[in-house]
């Protein structure tokens, strides 16, 4: 009994590490460490100066506390909504206006605190000196409600008018930036509460800014939760998979649908949340590019465009891929014109990828 429990726990080893090994998300985690090696070694190093001391001394110029938090950071921004459109793409859509969606809900927000911080808030407790209380959850609200307010109409117009979601975002990504140029005229919008910057999303801890980085993993872990535990997870795989059979299952696809594009606004939202208290400030531009920054983390974390497969955990480690392959070209000194390019490349040789493993396996 004692060789049975033996041989039961080393069966159950090997299985767990057949299952690490076998997960898509190992490889992402490899390619990760292979570019942290690569730019480690190849990027060189740079003249740093010590604040107290006045003492110069020399750092790696990629693998340095401020480049690595800095990379962290930016990440966060992008892969917050990465795990909405990873979403939205194993039900089989996608939304090309994340980076619109963004930037609205962004100026909606930027406009809600500085009213907030200027007028006392209408006897809210607003006002200088307002009250983080008030100031993060109202901030985080409208940015949220802002961004679902817009993936709600996109997934309406894709269920209601029967038009693929391509065409319905495209519209919505030019209609969303338009919306946000009438409302701020072309210029930014700052002068926030400083509860919700310094003290709320720019708050430091051991040296560094981590709001955003934690906002970010939590995001990931409920969308990972979601997609593997619950009805809902497996309705958006059932769609993405076959959505006629779906629909004789008695899953309620334009429902789902509509809930998808939804989530996605709102993880555009909670983005756009970040970055006004990080920066503290909001324009019309924001986020100009991002549809192609959010899709290719999804794609490369291993959602396919055809649907059906695909985890919130591998958008979040496809969005740190994207954001070293953007801090590489930086710090080897290429050009910076190329980073679409080589995101763009990524992004196919990821479909490519993933439609030779799906040949392989046979359409399983």
């Amino acid at each position: 009994m004692a060789n049975r429990a033996i041989d039961s726990a080393g069966g159950n080893g090997r299985g767990f590490f057949r299952v690490v090994l076998g997960a898509q998300e190992f490889g992402l985690v490899v390619v990760i460490a292979l570019m942290v090696l690569g730019l480690t070694f190849t990027s060189g190093s740079i003249e740093r100066r010590d604040r107290e001391t006045g003492e110069t001394y020399q750092v790696n110029k990629f693998l340095n506390k401020d480049n690595l938090v800095g990379i962290a950071k930016d990440s966060s921004f992008i892969a917050v909504m990465a795990v909405g459109m990873a979403g939205v793409i194993i039900m089989g859509g996608i939304d090309l206006s994340v980076g619109s969606m963004y930037a609205l809900a962004a100026v909606v927000g930027a406009t809600v605190l500085k009213w907030l911080e200027s007028s006392g808030g209408g006897g809210g407790g607003g006002g200088p000196g307002v009250s983080g209380w008030v100031a993060i959850p109202l901030g985080v609200a409208v940015c949220c409600g802002a961004g679902a307010l817009c993936g709600v109409v996109n997934g309406l117009a894709t269920v209601g008018l029967r038009v693929h979601p391509f065409i319905i975002t495209l519209g919505g990504m030019a209609v969303y930036r338009g919306i946000a140029f009438v409302l701020t005229k072309g210029q930014s919008i700052s002068e926030f509460p400083i509860s919700y910057t310094t003290h709320g999303f720019k708050a430091t801890l051991w040296g560094v800014n981590p709001v955003p980085m934690l906002v970010m993993v939590v995001v990931a872990l409920c969308g990972a939760a979601v997609l593997t535990r619950t009805t809902f997870g497996r309705w958006t795989f059932a769609i993405g998979g076959n959505e006629t059979a779906a629909k004789y299952a008695g899953v309620s696809v334009g429902a789902v649908k509509v809930a998808l594009f939804t989530i996605c606004g709102a993880l555009a939202g909670l983005s756009a949340a970040m970055l006004l208290g990080y920066y503290g400030t909001a324009a019309s531009n924001a986020g100009t590019g991002y549809e192609l920054s959010v899709i290719a983390a999804a794609v490369v974390g291993g959602a396919s465009l055809s649907g059906g497969r695909g985890s919130a955990i591998g958008a979040m480690l496809g969005a740190l891929v994207i954001q070293l392959i953007d801090n590489g070209i930086v710090v080897l000194g290429i050009d910076s014109n190329y980073t679409n390019i080589v995101i763009g490349m990524a992004i196919v040789l990821a479909v490519v990828v993933d439609q030779t493993k799906h040949r392989l396996s046979g359409g399983r």
